[in-house]
């Protein structure tokens, strides 16, 4: 059962580090997004944006191989995704390539929950 919890981790910061292209610039942010990033100030929180992303899914990379920062990563994890998901329909009216990025998060937290439930059943059980 452990090695699914790794399984899931590893999916799940697979996702997270897809965006990391976007620190290469406005064009390939238009593509992951299809937005138009004319604004010097909204590139610049973009493409740190795909830093920080790439931050979260090395470190659940890593938490994959960590049993004991495996909840921590989980929890890290589920922030990012449920609060992505929660502002994208708050606000509504986004564009097909927005609707991949909640697609990909609602499986990344299915995964999440899963790995989660089964972390917590190996910790409980003697």
């Amino acid at each position: 059962m452990e090695s699914v919890v790794t399984g899931l981790l590893v999916l799940v910061g697979i996702i997270h580090l897809l965006p990391v292209s976007g620190v290469l610039g406005v064009k390939r942010l238009a593509a992951l997004y299809g937005v138009s990033l004319g604004e010097p100030n909204l590139e610049i929180l973009m493409r740190h944006r795909a830093i920080l992303f790439g931050l979260l899914g090395l470190f659940l990379l890593y938490a994959a191989f960590q049993p004991a920062l495996q909840s921590i990563a989980i929890v890290a994890g589920v922030i990012s995704v449920v609060s992505f998901i929660a502002i994208a329909w708050s606000v509504g009216g986004y564009n097909d390539a927005i609707r991949k990025v909640v697609i990909a998060d609602i499986i990344a937290t299915v995964g999440l929950v899963a790995a989660a439930t089964i972390h917590a059943a190996i910790r409980i059980s003697p």
